[in-house]
């Protein structure tokens, strides 16, 4: 894949359902049947690292990110949340905020890693809508700047 709007993937699509959207990012609900809850905050123009954002901007984003996690601990009452910031297959600013239990298929390693278990337990169900809504309230004075 080639850098720049044409070619790059969360360029040119959402990346996931749209939870949140203001001028700068978006927050998307990544499809994931074994980590309800997992969004990603993608930045809408194509930068490729953090450090390429002027430190407004940094502070920012990383206010947007901490307001997702705040809301999936609140939705979703998870024994732990991963933050990751990764870009290696999609150089594009964006973070991963993953809701994780003791007892999930991946658990202690990242759900990138070697699964350990098939069988969980229940996990919460929280629609888009109601994680839409929590979003809003949460990024309100956030999106005034």
């Amino acid at each position: 894949m080639g850098i720049g709007s044409q070619t790059c993937e969360l360029c040119v699509n959402a990346g996931g359902v749209v939870l949140w959207r203001s001028d700068i990012c978006r927050v998307i609900r990544v499809d994931d049947a074994h980590y309800p809850g997992f969004c990603r905050v993608i930045w809408n123009a194509h930068v490729r690292e953090m450090t390429d954002l002027d430190s407004a901007r940094q502070v920012q984003l990383m206010r947007i990110v901490f307001a997702v996690e705040a809301m999936i601990r609140r939705l979703f009452s998870p024994d732990k949340i991963n933050l990751a910031s990764f870009g290696n297959m999609v150089p594009h600013v964006h973070w991963h905020i993953i809701p994780r239990w003791q007892d999930d298929r991946h658990f202690p390693e990242p759900i990138w890693g070697k699964v350990q278990r098939e069988l969980v337990g229940p996990r919460p169900t929280v629609s888009d809508d109601a994680m839409a809504q929590a979003l809003i309230v949460a990024l309100a004075d956030i999106e005034r700047g």
